[in-house]
């Protein structure tokens, strides 16, 4: 019988980790690349890169909106009125009292 330890890893999980970080070093140094070689970043390329911000918070929010139950709703909620006059680190502090409040306080969700 193998005795597992707390430090012991699967050797197809330990290549399949070196294998997405050189694919995500090659993926991040060739964006770097091609940008560099331009002299002028074209219009159609800055207005897709001025999107990026937007759609990455869009997959990152809405599948747990959509989703998720009542309780991540409504802290969502909260925390996009709160984003909407203070800090991030604020937002983040209102939205976690707002899910715990709707679970422990409400009732609802997990």
């Amino acid at each position: 019988m193998t005795e597992i330890s707390a430090f012991s890893i699967d050797p197809d999980t330990a290549m399949l980790i070196v294998v997405a970080a050189i694919a995500t070093y090659f993926t991040r140094i060739g964006g770097y690349v091609l940008m560099s070689s331009m002299k002028r970043i074209p219009p159609r390329v800055e207005s897709a890169l001025n999107a990026v911000p937007a759609a990455v918070l869009t997959t990152l929010v809405a599948p747990p909106f959509i989703y998720g139950g009542w309780d991540i709703k409504i802290a969502m909620v909260v925390a996009l009125v709160v984003g909407l006059r203070f800090p991030g680190l604020t937002i983040l502090a209102v939205g976690w009292a707002a899910v715990m409040a709707a679970r422990y306080g409400l009732g609802l969700g997990a």
